[in-house]
């Protein structure tokens, strides 16, 4: 796959946990009503948008370690928490271990490129 398809996936990815993760704290299946600051829980995704969608290699080095902290929460809570929270947290797992592999792609990709 090219740098830029793989940029591009991470960088959708990274934008749909961002949705998932404001729309499931706040209103789809809050662990307690009134409980928004699981929501906070973004912040991190938003502040890495501008390096993710420059395509800073050193991001991508970091982040392919900071969405393993989403994958494991998705785990998590796919497994212990009951009700509608189950899809979304499946859903939380599949976006992040899809940024991953994208990560993974994306910066062996560029490594590939500087060496020639």
């Amino acid at each position: 796959m090219s740098p830029d398809l793989l940029r591009r996936v991470v960088l959708a990815c990274f934008v749909a946990l961002i949705a998932l993760g404001l729309a499931w704290e706040t209103w789809l299946a809050p662990l307690r009503p009134g409980a928004w600051l699981l929501a906070l829980k973004v912040v991190p995704l938003v502040a890495a948008l501008p390096a993710i969608a420059g395509g800073k290699v050193r991001a991508y080095q970091w982040w392919s370690m900071g969405v393993l902290l989403y994958l494991t929460e998705g785990l998590v809570r796919a497994t212990s928490d009951t009700g509608p929270s189950v899809p979304l947290a499946v859903a939380e797992s599949l976006l992040a271990a899809t940024a991953f592999l994208a990560i993974l792609g994306y910066v062996r990709s560029k490594r590939r490129a500087a060496a020639t």
